[in-house]
């Protein structure tokens, strides 16, 4: 029996209650490997070699190309059809409809279909349904009621498990083509073409790409057709800033082409020429080039909003207008609506944790529900629930016997095809999503026994003997070597996301030289080794737990120090800053 890997820097129990593990002993010769291989800096070498890269592929993955990763759109079932019948609109002017889901995903993928129809001088008519009043995909009313002047009906995001409302597009005589990514089922509406890397009958196919990376491919497709044709299509590569922002707001994995279409999305988004998000980057206090963060975390929220707890189209009609005042305007209503989300959420997570703490945090599926929780928060605060516990977490808001909810899912635990054999069980009125979020409506007879059944289901996927959440060390580093060069390089082996973590360093035996309270409960540093190296440091929400009050009171006892490099930039200059996200005594 193998003895058991000594805790990283001997960290059983950090600040906040952590374990700090390391790379293994075959991880570390690996990245020795990639480093005397490449000649790169160690921390790069370590990043690549998690990431599984062998040396002779080095240069090509910090460097990664859409004509290197980019998948054959006709390896797709259904692509080329799609395509042909896009064009076929285009081609006989036809009045054509684009079917969107409400979230980030949706509205950039309406957005991609709106500004390439542009280009042909056609103005697509959009349909984004009501969170509340309609819910999540086509229905039947708005499905016929578009297909009564609309020969062609594209849906985005949506529209794979979509069997009676498809049905009723094409009874009317509309033709319905879905581009999709979310899981299939065992059968497929009766639509002209279904393009869904996830369809069950598909083998082989990037399951990792979000929708908008679907409606490219299509796009991408379109324009071979064209060039066969002996016609030129609109540019796609300026449309890449949509596709990056929705990869990263779907927390899509950031693998294979992903990697590219985040890339070069983001090259094309700092050129800031789409001016909804020049907006967005706006209304969000973006001071510096786009980043995957600023995607995630300060523009795809506010995309969201309208399709939480505002007008479900604001979004989409965000990302496709030409028109800047426009663009501010919608921009400025979507920055006050994230507010007012941020407040809903922050009620609906004091009492989902009550309940998922009397419940037990333990439990292969952690969960909560009751009256009134507003549907569009519902999956953020499962998130919330999921970080705390590192469980699958569902989350439920009923409006009297309705209840409406969505999930989250940890790695390695799909939860999508979970929820969807609730739904082919009877066990919940309809459900569905992907591995790492799913959402689904029951009534409240189905609440127990659904919970039930799909905690049992997480703990068949070994949910329920996930531990404490470990913080996992890539490397060691000392302040000195913390430059803003190796920062850059370490960005090169990004973009860092789902599933391609950032990587973290660990700094060990740090001097507290400075510790102030920032905000509300920020906390900024700056630490040093004792031989003259120093290093700017922040940590967000310290003050919410335990590393606040440690680190701030520090009494001058030193400390090892765990987190993430950043770039800072202030009053013209750049430099190194950790973002801390751990501590423990030395």
């Amino acid at each position: 029996m193998s003895a058991p890997i000594s805790a990283f820097l001997d960290v059983e129990a950090s600040l906040t209650g952590r374990r700090w593990t390391g790379p293994g002993i075959e991880l570390a010769r690996l990245a020795e490997a990639m480093q005397q291989a490449t000649g790169l800096p160690a921390p790069v070498a370590a990043v690549l070699a998690r990431r599984g890269v062998p040396p002779e592929e080095a240069a090509a993955f910090l460097a990664p190309t859409l004509r290197d990763t980019l998948p054959d759109p006709r390896g797709l079932k259904d692509m080329e059809k799609a395509a042909g019948r896009v064009l076929e609109a285009v081609s006989k002017r036809e009045k054509i409809a684009v079917f969107a889901d409400y979230d980030v995903d949706g509205g950039a993928s309406a957005a991609l279909m709106i500004d390439w129809l542009r280009a042909f001088g056609m103005t697509p008519t959009l349909y984004v349904p009501d969170r509340i009043d309609e819910g999540y995909g086509p229905n039947i009313p708005a499905m016929e009621m578009l297909a009564a002047d609309h020969p062609l009906i594209v849906i985005v995001d949506a529209g794979t498990l979509s069997h009676e409302p498809i049905a009723a597009a094409t009874a009317k005589g509309a033709d319905v083509v879905v581009l999709d990514h979310h899981l299939g089922g065992e059968t497929l509406p009766p639509a002209l073409a279904v393009v869904n890397p996830n369809r069950q009958d598909e083998a082989g196919a990037p399951g990792y790409l979000c929708a908008a990376g679907v409606v490219f491919l299509m796009l991408v497709e379109a324009g071979r057709q064209l060039r066969e044709a002996g016609k030129r299509g609109p540019d796609l590569m300026g449309m890449l800033d949509l596709v990056a922002l929705a990869t990263v707001a779907d927390v899509a994995p950031l693998i294979g082409a992903n990697r590219a279409l985040v890339v070069q999305g983001l090259k094309v988004m700092a050129q800031r020429g789409r001016p909804g998000l020049v907006a967005l980057g706006d209304v969000a206090r973006m001071n510096t080039a786009p980043r995957p963060y600023h995607l995630g975390f300060l523009m795809g929220p506010r995309v969201n909003a309208g399709g939480r707890i505002g007008q479900a189209d604001l979004g989409a009609r965000l990302l496709a207008t030409t028109d800047p005042a426009e663009a501010m305007a919608l921009a400025t209503r979507l920055d006050e609506l994230n507010t007012e989300r941020r407040e809903i959420e922050a009620e609906v997570l004091a009492g989902a944790m009550a309940q998922a703490e009397e419940r037990g945090l333990e439990a292969p599926l952690v969960w909560a529900a009751a009256e009134g929780w507003h549907p569009g928060v519902v999956g953020i605060v499962a998130s919330r629930l999921k970080e705390a516990a590192n469980r699958p977490a569902v989350v439920i808001g009923f409006d009297g016997e309705a209840g409406k909810g969505s999930g989250r899912s940890v790695s390695g635990v799909d939860l999508g095809a979970a929820v969807q054999k609730l739904a082919a069980e009877g066990l919940i009125e309809k459900g569905g999503g992907h591995k790492m979020a799913a959402g689904l409506s029951l009534s409240r007879a189905q609440l127990e026994p659904a919970m039930e059944r799909l905690s049992a289901l997480m703990a068949r996927q070994g949910a329920g003997a996930i531990g404490p959440r470990d913080l996992a060390v890539d490397a060691l580093l000392m302040p000195g070597a913390a430059t803003p060069e190796l920062i850059e390089q370490i960005e090169a082996a990004g973009p860092y996301g789902a599933g391609a973590p950032a990587p973290r360093f660990a700094f060990p035996d740090m001097k507290i030289d400075y510790a102030r309270p920032v905000g509300q409960s920020h906390l900024k540093l700056t630490v040093s080794d004792g031989l003259g190296a120093r290093l700017e440091a922040i940590a967000f929400g310290a003050f919410d737990g335990p590393l606040g009050p440690a680190l701030a009171g520090h009494g001058g006892a030193r400390f090892h120090l765990a987190g993430r490099l950043d770039l800072n930039h202030w009053n013209g200059r750049v430099t190194a800053q950790l973002r801390l996200e751990d501590a423990a005594p030395a």
